[in-house]
């Protein structure tokens, strides 16, 4: 198969995945979102042929407007314009898994930093704020006191962008120093790690500590029902201990694995590969049934 790989720059995650893809003989077109211009109705020459587009473009904007476009001309891509619409907004990411009936965080949205106030008082201390999009742990905000509520708020009212007008505001879930992150193929998982570290944020990019770990069958379940509840595809799922459950609190559409691929035995972009022939096996069987 041609397997078109949408980019802005080639990580370690990229790297490997085009490692497997060429060694299983696969033709690789990569399309760099920075040099391309997507026409409305024609799409760029460099797309001809190519079967299946992997996204993984690293700014999110890039990422929704080219799946759109992609979307339009009729090409297949990973992931679909609409599960990457849900997917990089954290309210839309929450209002998801909640009308699915996913156990996540309590969440609410205000406009006004009064609003926001408010929302805040009533969750009371700890809570979280966090930016509607946005990824690697940045700009999150622990808030322990009104005085610090207060300050943040005006900070985020100050730097003006229309997103820091959306507060969103959760509550604070106490977990065992750790979270558990999941690679999963339409609700089937690939792989999982926990994520583990002093910090309240155990993101990777942060430097947390990642470790294998076994999912049980209700991890496996709020998983696909994670997945479901956003479109399925290609995703990162994050879930957090409660005692003896779990609350998802994120699901991720351009999922980096170089952290998960280096803390399991099982070979990641192999398995995301596997996946992705059969995808493009099945769409082709499907499409030769409908003419």
């Amino acid at each position: 198969m041609n397997v078109g790989l949408l980019y802005s720059r080639i990580r370690r995650d990229e790297k490997l995945l085009l490692s497997e893809l060429r060694e299983r003989g696969h033709e690789v077109t990569k399309i760099d979102v920075r040099k391309e211009q997507f026409d409305i109705s024609e799409p760029p020459a460099i797309l001809d042929d190519v079967d299946v587009v992997l996204d993984r473009c690293l700014a999110t904007s890039r990422s929704l407007y080219a799946t759109q476009f992609l979307d339009a001309y009729g090409i297949p891509v990973v992931n679909s314009a609409e599960t990457a619409d849900v997917c990089a907004d954290k309210a839309k990411n929450s209002l998801a898994l909640a009308k699915a009936g996913v156990p996540t965080p309590n969440t609410e949205v205000a406009f006004t930093t009064d609003s926001a106030m408010e929302s805040i008082e009533k969750f009371g201390y700890p809570c979280v704020l966090k930016p509607v999009v946005g990824s690697w742990g940045r700009l999150m905000a622990k808030i322990d006191s009104p005085s610090a509520a207060e300050a943040i708020l005006e900070h985020k009212a100050t730097l003006g962008h229309y997103q820091h007008k959306v507060f969103y505001v959760q509550e604070f879930v106490e977990k065992p120093g750790r979270d558990i992150r999941v690679l999963a193929v339409d609700g089937e998982p690939v792989a999982a790690m926990t994520r583990s570290s002093e910090h309240w944020l155990t993101n990777a990019a942060k430097g947390a500590e990642a470790t294998e770990f076994e999912l049980d069958d209700r991890a496996k379940e709020l998983v696909k029902q994670a997945s479901d509840a956003v479109g399925g595809g290609l995703l990162g799922v994050d879930l957090m201990e409660t005692g003896e459950d779990y609350t998802v609190h994120e699901v991720n559409h351009t999922v980096e694995f170089k952290a998960l691929n280096d803390a399991v035995d099982v070979d990641v972009p192999a398995a995301v590969v596997d996946w992705l022939e059969a995808k493009v096996e099945s769409d082709s069987q499907l499409a030769e049934a409908a003419v």
